[in-house]
């Protein structure tokens, strides 16, 4: 192109030149005119031989513009053609109209034109996104990347799908950090001689060895009952899908023994670096020590998933804990100008006296103290026991709403939080918020919600109730204490009423601290007088479990009337009275509450793990006794969705088997 353009200036420039030259002839024939007509006959040949060339010149520039649209043509196509991106045009009725052979290659049909596009692909209308946004479709044994452009009507595809297995590939790779831990090491060894106890050691850790060969973990004790362990994300996937079934494997081989040996596994799959994963992997160990032990905890994204869980936790045998929380609560309340106790929302017995016994630790430490109580707020079940308080002499006074609370509260005031430890089940969640020291008490096994940064944390899975542990924290502290009769009869019907009168969840601990209540002035008889119950609330609860259905021939689901309200103690009692009919080794009940909230209250003998069931709701609890409260559900539909987790269990349970 530019050589034309060169010899057409070139020609441009000749006809100056022959202009030139004409008027150099006209001016020569003034004085000579054979000279003028010489020169004449000589121009005029030479403007014939440069229109000829012009005419040449344009008919090769026109001849080369022609090649080269056809060449732009047939190069267009051929990149149309063989272009790696699918290009698919439809019409108003989504109807192919035209598409390049990278479409008819991804689809693997002849002929596409006409044919409906939801029909062939209806991926693509349930997988799009917002206009110009890209989304990923597996066509086949492909991986697509689709760009939709609405306008237009137009489709690109691109093939991703070497890209997705490399990704794929990489998080399947991954390095997942884990640490084991032998649960109750000591206190099963004890008893037995050095032979024995190795024999044992070494049988428990031949199969975890086998166990880790089997599932190529990197296996390396660093304890006598500690492991480090190694893993990728595939294995863990693995893991998870078997729900770590050497759980039960170490389990069975010790259940001889008077204390099982049980394990606590905490794995970690998230953080940028390697010490990230290492402490995210021991802050899922202390979890999952902090539920009860024998499970796992994996830490595998935004959320701590568990397994396992089939053992109540065990007794510990020594004190040394207790003696040594009582101390530090002490140094902390006298350390603090007052001390605020609050329990759950809608508080029960076992909160109601914890928090007074707390607050007599309170006064023993001559320190205010104040329980704060929603009275529009509680569960029906205390009613008495406030009665009570307000005829009492000194703790009337000690009760503030939590709007008061929350103008008290200040740098040197100490908040306590008993019988709960997650934030947004407290009577008032912005009191934990605003208080910079706050110390929890609680007997539920952990979940993935705790108090941010507590200074103080003493909460035992073991424990029967929280009242047991606050007894225990008294016994302990620095003078020998004295308890009015109120405040000791508090903490025992606190104790009566989670282990259903002793029949449940009750250790050698829990008759030392009831036996240690009855000494400080527990009155047995206000007991049966704050725990009595109306004609008109058991009728109600026989009306409950009237409407029971017996699933996989153990467990009793039972459900409330639909439309009609019943109070959370209620719900519960009626899933104490199943599980107390023969054949029913769990019992689920399934009612609206007063507030609109559908609750489920879940109670076991212990072979069902009805936490495990209650978390997958967004509850929580114990093995044998747990609840979860449904926003936006109906009772028929909250009984539906537990009817699917608990037939999950079910196959579950039956695979393991």
């Amino acid at each position: 192109m530019p050589k034309f353009i060169t010899q057409r200036w070139h020609g441009l420039h000749m006809v100056l030149s022959m202009c030139f030259s004409l008027m150099l002839i006209a001016l020569l024939s003034i004085y000579r005119w054979e000279y003028g007509i010489m020169g004449l006959t000589l121009f005029f040949f030479i403007a014939l031989m440069l229109v000829r060339a012009e005419r040449a010149f344009r008919q090769e520039f026109s001849q080369y513009v022609l090649t080269l649209s056809k060449r732009v043509k047939g190069a267009t196509q051929e990149a149309i053609d063989h272009l790696p991106v699918g290009i698919l045009l439809y019409d108003r009725e989504r109807r192919i109209e035209w598409h390049n052979p990278f479409v008819r290659h991804m689809i693997q049909k002849e002929e596409l034109i006409g044919t409906s596009l939801d029909e062939l692909l209806p991926v693509l209308k349930s997988a799009e996104k917002k206009e110009g946004e890209s989304f990923n479709v597996g066509i086949g044994d492909r991986t697509y990347e689709v760009i939709h452009h609405r306008k237009e009507r137009l489709y690109y595809f691109r093939d991703v799908t070497r890209l997705v297995r490399l990704q794929e590939q990489y998080e399947q790779e991954r390095v997942v950090i884990g640490l084991m831990h032998l649960d109750n090491f000591d206190e099963a060894g004890q008893g037995m001689n050095d032979q024995e106890r190795n024999l044992m050691l070494t049988e428990v850790t031949g199969a975890i060895s086998q166990w880790a060969i089997k599932h190529d973990i990197s296996l390396r004790r660093y304890d006598t009952d500690r492991f480090l362990l190694i893993l990728e994300q595939r294995e863990l996937n693995r893991l998870m899908k078997s729900r770590f079934d050497i759980l039960d494997v170490v389990r069975e081989k010790t259940r001889k023994n008077k204390i099982p040996i049980t394990l606590s596994i905490g794995l970690a799959a998230t953080g940028d670096t390697m010490i990230e994963r290492t402490q995210n992997a021991q802050a899922a160990l202390d979890i999952a020590l902090a539920r009860g032990g024998d499970q796992a905890a994996v830490h595998n994204g935004e959320r701590i998933v568990f397994f396992g869980g089939k053992t109540n936790a065990v007794e510990k045998r020594t004190r040394v804990r207790a003696r040594v929380i009582a101390h530090a609560l002490g140094n902390l309340i006298r350390d603090s100008e007052q001390v605020l106790i609050m329990g759950h929302m809608e508080p029960d017995m076992d909160a109601l006296g914890a928090a007074i016994g707390v607050l007599r630790a309170v006064r023993k430490n001559d320190r205010p103290g104040y329980i704060v109580l929603d009275e529009d707020d509680h569960n029906l079940g205390i009613e008495r026991l406030l009665e009570a308080i307000e005829k009492h002499d000194y703790l009337r006074e000690r009760i503030v709403t939590p709007e008061r609370a929350l103008q008290m509260v200040d740098d040197t005031t100490l908040v306590i939080l008993v019988d709960t430890h997650k934030p947004s089940l407290a009577i008032e969640p912005r009191l934990l918020d605003k208080a910079e020291r706050v110390v929890v008490i609680d007997h539920h096994r952990r979940g993935e919600e705790f108090v941010r940064d507590p200074v103080l944390v003493y909460l035992e899975p073991y424990a029967s109730s929280t009242c047991e542990l606050v007894t225990e924290l008294l016994q302990y502290q620095k003078d020998r204490i004295v308890m009015d009769t109120l405040e000791a009869t508090a903490l025992f019907a606190g104790i009566v009423v989670d282990t259903k009168s002793f029949a449940f969840r009750s250790g050698s601990r829990t008759f030392e601290a009831a036996s240690f209540l009855r000494q400080h002035g527990a009155d047995l008889a206000m007991v049966q007088t704050l725990l009595k119950e109306d004609l008109d609330r058991f009728v109600k609860r026989a009306e409950i479990v009237k409407n029971t259905e017996v699933v996989y021939d153990k467990i009793a689901i039972a459900t409330g009337e639909e439309g009609e309200r019943y109070d959370q103690i209620l719900i519960a009692q009626s899933a104490d009275t199943l599980l107390n009919m023969h054949g029913i080794r769990a019992a689920f009940v399934v009612c609206e509450r007063d507030d609109g909230k559908v609750s489920i209250s879940a109670r076991s003998q212990g072979d069902i793990n009805v936490q495990v069931v209650m978390e997958e709701m967004g509850g929580g609890g114990h093995l044998t006794n747990a609840a979860v409260q449904l926003d936006n559900l109906t009772v028929s539909e909250a009984r539906e969705r537990l009817l699917k987790i608990l037939e999950k269990v079910h196959e579950e349970g039956s695979d393991a088997e």
